[in-house]
């Protein structure tokens, strides 16, 4: 059933799982609206007719939750409350043949690289000019800046290569007009995403470019917090310390997933690097630069794991005391070299270890929330929320990260900067008032 003929049709995309879909979603949003077709982002007023799902397939929890929300829009479109109901993303890149014979409903499926496909459906074309525009799905002071697609790397556990395919760089011009653009539009804090940043440069350039990117982006005018996300400790280019602590509008925070600190894990997670270097690494990060913070993410219930593999990765975050930690049970994925091992780890089992280890690193994030008292920094107002303020430091990134409750007597501007004393600490949070 047709629930409208007559009116102009509205998308809605929904976008499930990482920043880099998000980010490949404001992108397809920028394209439909640059062809004049009305579009809107996770909108709750139901006045669109047409659903585009973003889906992400990384990990089992990831693709129940893309499967769960198809079969909704799916229902709602043969009650007639919509005409078309599109796939896109990871899951449906990764099993599209699968998915077209059990939920045969859905108009079209389409890759992570199809684009200009999904743009056909609506007569559309790719308009290559548009570099960088996109209708931004965060709030308007930040935004998630993709510097690359893909991955080299062959990870036991990863299942990405097979969604996104090997590393592919963007051109350090195009990065730089983007987030000149960003900027333009009201944009004061970028997070450099990919799936490897370390990486970059190497196919474009022959040689690893971050820093070099970090310098550049630095100099951009107006952009005041530039953060680093999902670094690879593997040849870690420790140039990028020296940008990072040379440019004040560089933020010293890096997330490094380090995956687990047992070397015989390591070893067969492929992470082509011992608990030693590890270590060695870190103690350069922070003599690099003083104060960082160090984010890390961990994986519990590898296959062969044991209890004693468990009690040394507890150990290692207790020596290390990261700022950030998050953790993921393991998940068995099809295609992945860890698919051939036996998944030995019962699922509560594997529940129960990340548990464990999030409390240890509980203690520790308490501890140093603890150190923050009656210190004073630089705060970004994120939003207002059951009438108090909430914002970020530069030790912390969005959703994943710590928030700082903010109490003014003044009302605040979402997206301007304070300066805020600490007052009190919580485990995963601090407070405190706003100064001149």
């Amino acid at each position: 059933m047709k629930t409208r003929t007559l009116l102009k049709d509205k998308v809605n995309i929904i976008t499930l799982g990482c920043s880099k879909n998000m980010v490949d979603s404001e992108v397809l949003s920028g394209q439909l609206l640059a062809n004049d077709i009305d579009v809107v982002h996770e909108s709750g007023r139901k006045d669109h007719n047409i659903v585009i799902v973003n889906t992400c397939g990384f990990i089992e929890k990831a693709k129940e939750e893309s499967i769960n929300t198809i079969l909704d829009q799916v229902a709602l479109k043969q009650k007639g409350k919509l005409d078309k109901v599109y796939v896109t993303g990871c899951l449906s890149h990764r099993y599209r043949d699968d998915l077209e014979k059990e939920i045969p409903e859905v108009d079209a499926w389409f890759g992570t690289m199809e684009l200009p496909l999904i743009l056909k459906q609506f007569e559309a074309d790719y308009k290559s000019e548009l570099l960088g525009e996109r209708l931004l799905a965060t709030p308007s002071h930040y935004a998630y800046l993709k510097i690359a697609e893909g991955c080299n790397r062959t990870c036991a556990f990863c299942a990405i290569p097979l969604m996104r395919g090997t590393h592919v760089s963007k051109s350090m011009d195009d990065i730089v007009k983007e987030a000149e653009g960003l900027v333009k539009r009201g944009v004061k804090e970028i997070m450099l995403i990919a799936q490897e940043l370390t990486y970059y440069g190497l196919d474009l350039y022959k040689k690893r470019m971050l820093a070099d990117l970090m310098q550049r982006l630095s100099d951009v005018k107006g952009l005041e917090w530039i953060r680093l996300h999902y670094a690879y400790p593997h040849k870690f280019p420790l140039e990028i310390l020296d940008v990072m602590r040379e440019r004040d509008n560089i933020c010293n925070y890096l997330d490094m997933p380090l995956q687990h600190a047992a070397n015989n894990m390591l070893k067969a997670m492929k992470r082509q690097i011992t608990r030693e270097e590890m270590e060695e690494l870190i103690v350069a990060v922070r003599e690099k630069v003083p104060g960082i913070c160090l984010r890390t993410t961990l994986i519990a219930g590898f296959p062969g794991e044991t209890r004693d593999d468990v009690e040394e990765l507890k150990l290692f975050l207790q020596k290390q005391r990261f700022d950030r930690v998050g953790i993921f049970p393991y998940s068995h994925e099809e295609g992945t070299s860890a698919y051939d091992m036996i998944d030995d780890v019962p699922a509560a089992e594997k529940e129960t270890r990340a548990q464990e280890i999030m409390e240890v690193q509980q203690e520790i994030s308490l501890e140093k929330n603890m150190e923050k008292v009656g210190q004073t920094f630089k705060v970004i107002v994120d939003k207002k929320e059951a009438g108090r303020y909430l914002g970020r430091t530069e030790f912390d990134s969005v959703e994943v990260d710590n928030e700082v409750v903010i109490n003014s007597d003044k009302k605040l501007i979402v997206g301007d900067f304070v300066n805020v004393k600490i007052t009190k600490a919580y485990d995963y949070d601090i407070e405190g008032e706003v100064i001149p």
